[in-house]
């Protein structure tokens, strides 16, 4: 067995890889690859995250079950809410039926004989062990001067003591890193809360409309890959690219997580990035149900707005969402505004969760603030089409619109409006 994995590729833009070809693919890469009789963790995306999760954890746990001492997979929840047994159920494609009709297996250890899974309790500090710390001095550089605090980094207990940590699942273009997935699942994916707000907060300070669909090595990504060296843990990655709408795997690599990553987002950034001739005056983004909360289905405003018009409009249509966020009230303190206005404003806010402070701006978008006057200018109006109520919106500093009042037929045909279907996955940006 070698220590050296060699990153293996299969599929590509626009293709599909059947289960029969990735069941070989994953056959023939982790063959070589020493896991017998270890402890192996898998790092797999919660709900926000369209994959056939399924397929990729049944795969693995095929190939893995027999030959590991132990084998566990922890949700990457950063700090989202964490999953209950009947979602973590549908996560993983048991007790209901397939979209055929077949029924799926009625539990998780009719599923997956063997396989533990559990959430990533970031909210826990049992539950979270220091492996390293970054030096001020260090982050000023990844940061490139952005940020000049240190941060020891905590991650999940189960990964830092498994022997080896596998990272499954999708990429995509993603508003605080550049292309989402790789290191990510384990910063912030399994981080504690600190370090993920450091990163995130970075990310804002570089704004979602500039960093959004970046393939290279961003400055989080430079962060997140710093952090995520000091992991103790073998590092692998069974990364994937999956046509949005539709759950197929265009491609897949196996091999560290920072070369699966790279050979998966060159193609991400291919098949998941829609360029149009000019730019949208009203968009309807039409959020599907995984997104259970504004916290999440704002993506469907960070993957429209470098497509939007200076004056346009961004309607989030979520018909069945209730809330802003579960677990981060603070949003409903601040409301949500630009960068600039908090900047300019650092001593009021510098003690507010940097992460719901980045969220706050990467939903506002571009704008400036007046400090001598207080006057917020924003480049986008941003609109909830939800059960969240007008004064709630108005609140926050959002736009209302009755969601009962929208026909999503009438409005594509309006001159000067689009209605994005499945919308928070696919970036779109103006051609040239």
């Amino acid at each position: 067995m070698t220590t050296h994995v060699t990153c293996d590729l299969i599929g590509g833009p626009h293709q599909h890889v059947s289960a029969r070809e990735l069941d070989e693919f994953v056959a023939r890469a982790v063959a070589g690859v020493d896991l017998d009789g270890l402890r192996v963790t898998l790092v797999i995306p919660d709900g926000t995250r369209s994959c056939p999760l399924p397929l990729l954890v049944g795969t693995l746990h095929r190939h893995l079950a027999p030959r590991v001492a132990s084998l566990t997979a922890v949700i990457a929840l950063g700090t989202h809410s964490y999953l209950e047994p009947d979602e973590i159920d549908r996560l993983l494609g048991v007790g209901g039926t397939d979209a055929d009709g077949t029924p799926q297996p009625a539990t998780l250890a009719d599923a997956y004989p063997g396989l533990t899974v559990v959430n990533h309790e970031w909210a826990d500090p049992a539950m979270l062990v220091k492996v390293g710390r970054i030096e001020g001095e260090r982050i000023a550089e990844l940061s490139e001067g952005r940020l000049s605090i240190g941060a020891d980094i905590l991650i999940n207990r189960h990964v830092v003591e498994s022997d080896v940590a596998i990272v499954v699942g999708p990429v995509f273009p993603h508003e605080v890193v550049g292309i989402s997935g790789g290191n990510k699942y384990f910063i912030p994916g399994v981080a504690s809360q600190e370090f993920i707000d450091m990163t995130h907060w970075v990310g804002a300070l570089i704004t979602s409309y500039e960093i959004i669909g970046t393939t290279g090595i961003t400055p989080v990504r430079a962060m997140i890959n710093e952090g995520a060296a000091l992991i103790p843990t073998r590092r692998l990655a069974l990364c994937c690219v999956v046509e949005s709408g539709t759950g197929e795997l265009e491609a897949a690599a196996f091999g560290t997580c920072e070369d699966a990553w790279a050979a998966t987002a060159a193609i991400a950034a291919q098949t998941h990035v829609t360029y149009v001739d000019a730019p949208y005056q009203r968009v309807i983004s039409c959020m599907p149900t995984r997104y259970d909360d504004i916290w999440t289905a704002a993506k469907g405003f960070y993957k429209l707005e470098p497509a939007v018009a200076d004056g346009g409009e961004v309607v989030i249509y979520a018909p069945h969402v209730t809330e802003v966020s579960e677990t981060h009230h603070e949003i409903y303190e601040i409301g949500y505004h630009c960068r600039d206005y908090f900047t300019a404003q650092w001593d009021r806010f510098k003690d507010i969760h940097w992460g719901v402070l980045a969220h706050s701006t990467h939903l506002r978008g571009q704008g400036t603030y007046d400090a001598a006057t207080g006057q917020e200018t924003l480049r986008v109006r941003v609109t909830l089409a939800t059960q969240i109520p007008r004064e709630v919106c108005e609140s926050i500093n959002l736009g209302y619109l009755d969601p009962a009042s929208v026909d999503l037929e009438v409005l594509a045909k309006e001159p000067g409006t689009v209605v994005i279907p499945n919308a928070g996955e696919v970036l779109y940006r103006l051609r040239g």
